[in-house]
């Protein structure tokens, strides 16, 4: 395991959508320091969170970024943390991490996520078992350990980050389907189960920030993911789009932290398109 830091300096300064929504918040992005979840630590950071950034195996590449961000953002404050999210123990591992490095964790983004494409009659035991175990079993125990201690403070935002895949399923991709569709099951019961929790601790409040868990399902994003597919086929796949084009990683960035917000506090148990009308 590997965590970096040194003491929070200055105030976020991100070129952008600068703002304070998440000031004095503490977030941990699964998978978090590259693609789109580097584009969510980004923005998160941009709006005044203090962000936890999970990282799979290369430390050269998280290293490299958690330089990028403390420099850009002015927070010193900021973390990568190493894990394996389909290992129950690194889980709640890293999530224990996060909590006593900062002292609190308000906002849980499960963006890790990982493909292994075959057809069904291709597909091994283990290409389906690995990439569900990453994809919803890592979600489900890392949103059971941030649940447990944002239920004791009363406050908490959890995002899944899913994909239009899980809604309308693609040749090759039962298993990454499967489990992004999971996710949807899983943010409706976590998102129920939250309120019940809050309500039974008598923390359920008119004016209370609570608990929301929602997801978020992007379209095709323009991310490193996709530089290797040949340009006939991003043309395709870009025609099918209404919109004509590929996502940025920002614009999924935007979604999260707004349901990240304190102000979002109504909106839980939902599902987010942002796919450019690919699905609708």
């Amino acid at each position: 395991m590997t965590t970096n830091t040194v003491d929070q300096i200055g105030e976020p300064r991100f070129l952008g959508y600068q703002g304070a929504k998440l000031r004095g918040r503490v977030a941990f992005v699964t998978g978090g320091t590259r693609g789109i979840g580097a584009a969510i630590s980004k923005s998160l950071a941009d709006q005044g969170a203090t962000v936890a950034a999970g990282y799979g195996r290369n430390t050269d590449q998280a290293q490299k970024f958690l330089a990028e961000l403390t420099t850009a953002s002015g927070d010193a404050g900021v973390s990568v943390h190493q894990g394996d999210v389909s290992s129950v123990n690194d889980c709640r591992r890293t999530i224990g991490e996060v909590i006593e490095l900062h002292g609190r964790l308000d906002i849980l983004v499960n963006n890790a996520g990982i493909t292994i494409d075959k057809t069904v009659a291709k597909m091994t035991a283990d290409e389906w078992n690995k990439v569900l175990g990453v994809n919803l079993s890592g979600a489900f125990f890392l949103a059971q350990a941030a649940l447990a201690h944002m239920a004791e403070r009363g406050t908490g935002r959890i995002v899944m980050v899913s994909s239009v895949i899980g809604e309308m399923g693609a040749v090759g991709q039962a298993n990454y389907a499967a489990s992004k569709s999971g996710l949807f099951g899983l943010t409706k019961t976590l998102a129920r189960e939250a309120c019940f929790e809050l309500a039974r601790a008598g923390k359920l409040t008119e004016d209370g920030i609570g608990i929301t868990v929602n997801t978020v399902t992007p379209g095709y994003v323009s991310t490193e993911m996709l530089a290797t597919i040949p340009e006939k086929v991003l043309s395709r796949i870009k025609s099918t789009i209404p919109t004509g084009r590929l996502a940025r990683p920002e614009e999924i960035a935007r979604v999260v932290h707004f349901l990240a917000a304190d102000a979002s506090g109504y909106i839980t148990g939902q599902v987010w398109g942002v796919n450019g009308g690919l699905d609708m």
